[in-house]
């Protein structure tokens, strides 16, 4: 009876831990959904920055511009406390059902992230972005300002020293993430730099979680991605002019019979088909209407299968026409 007792006090132990007591920080996560809380954090980042900015929108242009870092590094850790700090997880993590694991401890079970860690993956997270966004404001306050040609000479010698060498911590790093980035798509951890050095590990939050994909809005996408690509390649076979001029001489050429007949022998000739101005070095192409000799000539060149945009006959070669104009006294 005691041992039974004792076994039921165990088993309410492991269910008042919840979740997190059965969870195995052993079980791969996959990559995609790292990478996808990464995405996500960044996006809502970005999201808080919009909605910060608009507050300011009736101030005069660039108020912000001056201390854009600072600013943006101040909700990185707003957001970082109130995510991070509280439960070691990121929004992004939050919303893939996965949480950090203190990598460090020894204990087989789940183990969140100390004060230290969370720490350190904030600052080394907001630290170099900020960094180097303010370098350029920095080298001037780390020179010498003295007075003297020499004394000149020496600080523009410090100043650049400091910009070679930042230049050169920055590649550093770049190159530093490239290899761990490399290193995550090998074995699936750590896909920043920051979580690698502070000993961060990516887990599932709850056990047996596996990813869902939806394949309907997948499928949706393909469908629609394949009907952009066949439209963008079926406009450009389509001779828009001709089809255009076929249309509206079905519709309207009853009243363009009837109504312009009277007149059509006068105007036709007295503006060029493709400018509407009237005609220069007057042409036709082999219809009754004639076009400016650089405008016909031009769209030829550009359109081997020309056709007129009155009434949609094929063009052929520009021929020049007389216009015989009679000049009487009003």
């Amino acid at each position: 009876m005691a041992g039974l007792g004792s076994e039921n006090d165990q088993k309410k132990t492991a269910r008042s831990h919840g979740p997190h007591f059965d969870m195995n920080p052993q079980t791969p996560v996959l990559r995609i959904s790292q990478l996808d809380a990464l995405e996500l954090d960044s996006a809502l980042e970005q999201l808080v920055w919009t909605q910060f900015s608009l507050c300011f929108q009736n101030c005069r242009p660039g108020f912000l511009t001056p201390l854009e870092p600072e600013l943006r590094v101040l909700l990185h850790l707003l957001l970082w406390r109130f995510t991070l700090y509280s439960n070691s997880a990121t929004v992004g993590q939050s919303l893939l059902s996965l949480r950090y694991h203190s990598k460090f401890s020894l204990s087989p079970r789940y183990r969140p992230l100390s004060p230290r860690q969370k720490l350190g993956l904030a600052v080394l997270t907001a630290g170099p972005l900020w960094l180097q966004e303010r370098s350029h404001r920095l080298l001037p306050y780390l020179g010498l300002s003295s007075q003297g040609s020499g004394s000149e000479r020496e600080s523009g010698l410090l100043h650049q020293g400091l910009r070679n060498a930042l230049t050169l911590v920055a590649g550093i790093v770049k190159f530093t993430n490239l290899i761990n980035f490399l290193v995550f798509l090998r074995n699936g951890r750590h896909p920043i730099l920051a979580e690698r050095i502070t000993g961060a590990q990516t887990v599932f939050s709850k056990p047996n979680v596996a990813r869902e994909v939806n394949y309907k809005f997948m499928n949706r996408e393909l469908l629609w991605h394949g009907f952009a690509e066949f439209l963008i390649f079926l406009f450009p076979l389509i001779n828009t002019k001709k089809l255009k001029a076929t249309i509206l001489s079905a519709v309207f050429g009853g009243e363009r019979a009837s109504g312009e007949g009277a007149r059509e022998g006068q105007e036709l000739w007295k503006e060029c088909g493709l400018c509407g101005e009237w005609p220069t070095m007057p042409h036709t192409v082999g219809c009754q209407h004639v076009f400016c000799y650089y405008c016909i000539k031009s769209h030829s060149i550009a359109d081997p299968y020309l056709t007129c945009p009155k009434c949609g006959a094929e063009a052929g070669q520009p021929k020049l026409v007389k216009l015989e104009v009679e000049m009487t006294d009003s």
